[in-house]
Formats: C-alpha cells, structure tokens, sequence
C-alpha cells in the first residue's frame, strides 16, 4: 500500500479517528454540503412532513439535480431523528433510492461522506443518530465499490472511521416497539461488508475488518436477539472469499474467538452465558453459510469452524 494509506492504518491500530479532510466542501459539487453558520434541522428548511411523504409516494425522484443533491445532504439530519419512520422510512430510504439509482454527482457523495462521518462521533440526542449514519455511509460505501469516485486516502480513510466507531460501540439495543431500530453493530457490520466488497480494500484492510468484527462479536453483558450474528458472519464470509488469511491463520483466529476468558464462568454468570450464546451464534451463522453457500472460496473457514464449535463449553 501507498505510504499515505500505511499511515492511516497504523492511526487505526492506535485507536485514532481523524475529522474529514478540510478540502470536503471545496470539491466540486460539495457546495450543496451546508455550512457551519446554516441551521441543520429536520425537516430541512422548504420541506414540511407532508412534502417528504408525497416525495417518498413518488419514490423519492426529484428531476432538478440540484435540487436533489441539495435535499440528499439535508435530509442527514433527519438520521437522527426520534420518529422511526422520518430517519428510517423517508431519510435513509431517500438516501439509499438516490444513492443505488446513481442520482447524485461524486462532489455530493463526497459531502455526503463528509457529513455522515461527522455524525459518526456527534451528540445524538435519541440514541440513532450514529447508528443510522453507519447505515448510510454503508450506501456511500456501496456507490464507490459498484462505481470508484474515492481515491485510495479518502476510501482508506473510511475504513479507518468506520472500524474506530465500529470497535467502540457500547450501546447495543437493537429494536423497540416504540422507538424502532436502533442496531448500531448491524448497521456497523453492513458497513464494514461494503468495505470487504469492495476490490480496491486490499488485504491489510480486510485483515483490519476481520480483527474489529472480532472485537463485537460477543460484547460483555449483552445478548444478541436481534440478528445482529447473522450480520456479523456477513464481512467475515466476504473476507474470506477474497482470500483475507490463509486456512490456519482463520483456524487461529476462531480458536481464539471460541475460548472464553474464564471457563469456570460460562454456565455460572449472566456474562459468561451471554458470550456463550453470541460466540456460538456467530459461529453458527458462518458454518451455515459456508457449508451451504454456493461460494466455494470461504470454504476456508470451514475447518476452524468445525474446530471451534467442537471446542465450545
């Protein structure tokens, strides 16, 4: 890898995020991002609630570009908000429409970018904010791998924040009737899964995948129930078949996922049952996977999976 992206991983291994590059705004097409001096609000200013639901009636289109890419970056704020349907159902599903219908220019993707990993770290008043702005920097993500608009800093500076706030997610409610999904290691997970997707994320940053999914894959204290596994197993497969690690190295690398810290502890603690029931759901998730998916290549897996389920207290 280039000098410039070796850096950037080793203030990944360090634990450090940085901010977004100064020069986001500057770029062409990035002026629609709004200024530090502009209120952000949701709805954004012009858009009441009945014009976003006519809008998602209509499947989000909007035929001025401007327009379009204007309300793209907007709409960010509304990630956060505590009504499930304005975050989920008309801003990330208006981001997600334009973003998969190649609707935006690069300069918007890139503030888009910009903005949303901001959000990564902001105060987050509902408890969503974050979450949802994992999720739709999964988008962001999942436009450069079908069609590159990054260059190798900037996706690689990606990667860097979405690990960093990956690892250190320590609020795990996943749904309530009342407030809907929360999910942040899914949606977590489903960015990191666009990463691995993508061809240009060489080998040194699926290695950095696969070691922060470990880091989440039976946090202290929490019970998955929410499929937040299955979503876990996802990268994990992806990594595999692109030839992450060598047979042995992921028999290591699920041995070590496999063995509990205190033995003694696992069927006498609340936490000892919790992580005895997110690592074997883990595991599970990917044997599965492996065994009856058509995709022969992570069939790598499949002697430390065997292995490591043999072994489970």
């Amino acid at each position: 890898m280039k000098s410039i992206v070796h850096a950037w991983l080793l203030l990944a291994l360090a634990g450090c995020a940085q901010a977004p590059p100064a020069d986001f705004v500057s770029r062409p097409g990035a002026s629609v991002m709004p200024s530090a001096a502009e209120p952000i609000q949701c709805p954004p200013l012009g858009w009441d609630r009945a014009r976003l639901d006519a809008l998602k009636a209509a499947e989000f289109e909007i035929a001025d570009a401007g327009e379009r890419s204007a309300l793209a970056v907007a709409i960010t704020a509304c990630l956060a908000s505590g009504d499930p349907a304005m975050r989920d159902g008309i801003a990330y599903a208006a981001l997600t429409q334009m973003l998969r219908g190649d609707q935006l220019d690069d300069g918007t993707k890139r503030a888009l970018l910009a903005d949303l990993t901001a959000k990564l770290s902001a105060p987050d008043a509902h408890g969503v904010g974050q979450s949802f702005a994992a999720l739709a920097l999964a988008e962001v993500a999942r436009a450069d791998r079908i069609k590159a608009y990054l260059t190798e800093e900037e996706r690689v500076k990606l990667l860097v924040d979405a690990q960093h706030w990956f690892i250190n997610i320590s609020d795990y409610r996943g749904f309530s009737d009342e407030e809907g999904w929360r999910h942040a290691v899914a949606h977590g997970a489903d960015l990191l899964m666009q990463l691995v997707l993508n061809p240009l994320v060489d080998a040194e940053g699926l290695r950095l995948i696969v070691s922060a999914v470990g880091v989440q894959v039976a946090p202290s204290g929490h019970a998955y129930v929410h499929g937040e596994s299955e979503r876990l197993a996802r990268p994990i497969l992806f990594a595999a078949s692109r030839g992450a690690m060598n047979e042995t190295e992921w028999t290591a690398w699920l041995a070590e996922i496999s063995t509990p810290k205190d033995a003694d502890a696992v069927y006498a603690s609340e936490a000892g049952l919790n992580w005895r029931h997110n690592t074997q759901t883990f595991l599970q998730a990917l044997y599965v996977n492996a065994v009856l998916g058509s995709d022969a290549k992570d069939d790598v897996l499949r002697p430390g999976l065997e292995a490591a389920l043999k072994a489970m207290p």
